[in-house]
């Protein structure tokens, strides 16, 4: 089931819901290794490709694709893993830059069109007065002989000159009014960015500070959990072959040897036009979840190999319960005390859960029941029967970090047995 797991890259919600803590931390830290494999061999084959394959453009379709991986899923980038990518602090500096250039810019802007509004008002008054006293000039001409002809010629040659020189001034007061403008504008720019920058460095300083503190602390957690579970694999690994050696010399010398129980029967899987589709890519097995189903699967597979039962075959194991919920069992498990545990059929995949109860809490670890053997989710240790898993970890914690150790099994109710379908 692991491996169909990390094969897929997909767990399905009702498998995930079975799973403890401790299996979600191992899955994740499984699959993240594996994505960093599979990125792996697909650059080694990059470097190997002389050419790159030219996908054929359509002519009048109009589609949108996604860019997809190696493993046929999209192709996600992650802001930061590129040389070329800007940190966090340069996109903000960037940011408030633009932001301060904005809004220096508008300041400048009204303080332009406030200094040409009192440019336009303070010369236009002196054009209007040029243009009346040219007017009254002109009306005079008329009136007058021709002798005064250089007379308003010299006259206009005057106004002509001052209206130019006025010009000049007007240049000169528009051109330092610029200036300003501009000086103020780069000063204002820079009182903003420097506000902005220090009440985002005021506000997000203490923010960085705890999230940094916080990834930390879980990055520490995480390795922690993975060394934990490599030593607890190592240890149990040891125990396992220890115990086969133990049992292979028991029988060596005479012990009895129990019959191989039968062969689970082979599940009927229907195969239909979408299973056969190649542009479907990997298909997954569909998770069903109904009660009929998991009793016929018991019934057809396990019942056979005594599933359930004690190691010696002789009746079904105290420990064992039906097809009930988990708060069914954290119920039962209740009543009893700290290391008080049950296995039960999960009501959600083909499979079983064994459930336990500590001091403050009670957990669920998935037990595999593919490929004729049984195994809690994560663990490399394979078992022939339930009753083996139960025997081993009654010595041996499921994990070091919780110590979780099979000490009490959890029976039955007065009223009645709980997994009286599953035999009839």
């Amino acid at each position: 089931m692991l491996q169909q797991i990390l094969t897929d890259m997909f767990i399905s919600p009702e498998l995930l819901a079975e799973l403890s803590e401790e299996q979600k931390q191992v899955l994740f830290i499984k699959m993240r290794e594996e994505q960093v494999r599979r990125w792996k061999d697909r650059e080694a084959r990059l470097e190997k490709e002389d050419a790159t394959l030219k996908k054929p453009k359509k002519a009048s379709v109009k589609s949108v694709q996604w860019l997809a991986g190696m493993d046929s899923d999209i192709w996600v980038w992650v802001m930061g893993d590129h040389p070329a990518d800007q940190s966090y602090e340069q996109i903000c500096d960037d940011i408030i830059a633009q932001r301060a250039a904005r809004q220096a810019q508008r300041e400048a802007e009204e303080l332009r069109a406030k200094k040409e509004a009192e440019l336009v008002k303070r010369f236009s008054s002196v054009l209007m007065d040029s243009e009346l006293q040219s007017w009254k000039e002109e009306v005079e001409r008329q009136e007058v002989e021709r002798q005064e002809v250089e007379r308003q010629e010299v006259e206009r040659r005057a106004a002509a000159q001052e209206q130019s020189q006025q010009e000049k001034r007007e240049a000169e007061e528009r051109r330092r009014a610029e200036e300003e403008v501009q000086r103020v504008e780069q000063k204002r720019k820079q009182e903003i960015y420097m506000d902005l920058r220090e009440v985002r460095e005021e506000r997000n300083d203490q923010h960085w500070q705890d999230s940094l503190r916080k990834s930390k602390a879980a990055d520490l957690r995480r390795r922690s959990i993975a060394k934990q579970t490599r030593d607890d694999h190592r240890r149990q690994s040891v125990k396992a072959l220890e115990r086969g050696r133990v049992a292979a010399a028991t029988r060596a010398f005479g012990g009895d040897r129990p019959a191989l129980p039968p062969k689970p029967k082979p599940r009927n899987l229907t195969v239909t036009s979408d299973t056969l589709n190649p542009k479907q890519g990997v298909q997954r097995t569909l998770s069903t979840s109904s009660r009929e189903h998991i009793i016929r699967w018991f019934q057809e597979e396990q019942l056979p190999v005594r599933a359930g039962f004690q190691k010696d075959q002789s009746r079904i194991a105290s420990w064992f319960h039906g097809i009930i919920s988990r708060q069914e069992a954290e119920d039962l498990l209740s009543e009893g005390e700290p290391g008080h545990f049950l296995v039960r059929v999960s009501e959600r995949i083909l499979g079983y859960v064994l459930s336990y109860r500590c001091k403050e809490e009670f957990k669920h670890f998935l037990v595999d029941a593919t490929e004729g053997c049984y195994m809690l989710l994560g663990h490399q240790i394979r078992f022939t029967s339930l009753a083996e898993l139960v025997e081993f970890h009654e010595g041996e914690p499921i994990t070091m970090s919780g110590g979780e150790q099979l000490l009490q099994p959890c029976g039955q109710r007065p009223s009645g047995v709980d997994y009286a379908e599953l035999f009839t």
